[in-house]
């Protein structure tokens, strides 16, 4: 049986991602049992996560106790499946794709919740979703195209931001208080309660407090306090976003240029 690879254009040799092609992958998945890569312990957190996101999504518009808590636990089982792959040695490529996917559409979810849980500031969120969707996917094309065997392994002379950006803690940093600000706009439509009710009436009630608290605190709430602490870190993420997005258009575009001038010496 003859091989087709997938060919790439790498400082301008030809590199191989894999020695299948999609026949070939499709037949190896479908008759080999000494392991199963869907029930990959990393994965089975994966399909976790989705039930957790559905259950989430359903209590959206009536409880918001209830979908906070599932789409937290859904966030941060992101961490845990990372984890689980590096400890049981089954990183995948299914379940790297998993994970990217759940990512995106739990986002995207939400943030079509708010958009029309804020109708003036719907073209905000839809601008949000399309830019997390394609920096993301321009991002993983370009770096399967040019042969990485991991969209988070980014050179620091092609981006010093994203490889900052994709350093374990950064990027678990970055994400989690993204979604945080987008759960904190969230709580916005349900939490009336000022926070400082949520501490002991000794402390409140003492002329201490009263006096050196300024009065726009007194009325700040829960969510609104979330909402400040973590808007520096998501308008940073989505700045990432842009950047990855440019830099992979560039990446691709070099692809292209650099194909085309191996065609036109070939053609000569």
């Amino acid at each position: 049986m003859s091989k087709r690879t997938a060919h790439v254009v790498v400082k301008g040799r030809r590199a191989t991602l894999s020695d299948v092609d999609a026949s070939q992958a499709h037949e190896i998945a479908t008759k080999t049992t000494e392991e199963n890569v869907y029930l990959f312990v990393p994965n089975l957190i994966g399909y976790a996560r989705i039930v957790l996101a559905a259950l989430a999504l359903y209590y959206m518009p009536f409880h918001p106790r209830y979908c906070t808590l599932l789409y937290g636990a859904s966030t941060l089982l992101d961490a845990a499946d990372g984890y689980a792959a590096r400890a049981l040695k089954q990183a995948s490529q299914f379940g790297a794709v998993l994970d990217m996917i759940v990512d995106r559409c739990t986002t995207s979810c939400l943030l079509c919740y708010l958009a029309s849980a804020y109708p003036n500031y719907a073209l905000v969120f839809q601008g949000l979703i399309s830019l997390d969707f394609s920096s993301h996917y321009m991002h993983m094309v370009s770096t399967l195209t040019t042969g990485s065997r991991h969209h988070k392994e980014v050179k620091e002379d092609v981006s010093r931001i994203l490889r900052w950006y994709y350093k374990k803690s950064v990027l678990f940093t970055m994400c989690a208080g993204n979604e945080l600000f987008f759960v904190a706009l969230y709580l916005l439509k349900w939490d009336k309660t000022p926070l400082y009710t949520l501490f002991p009436y000794a402390w409140t009630s003492s002329e201490l407090f009263v006096e050196n608290v300024p009065r726009f605190a007194l009325r700040l709430t829960f969510a609104q306090a979330l909402a400040a602490i973590t808007f520096p870190i998501s308008l940073g993420k989505n700045i990432v976003n842009i950047v990855q997005a440019w830099k992979a258009s560039k990446v691709l575009v070099g692809v292209d240029l650099r194909e085309r001038a191996l065609a036109k010496t070939k053609a000569t």
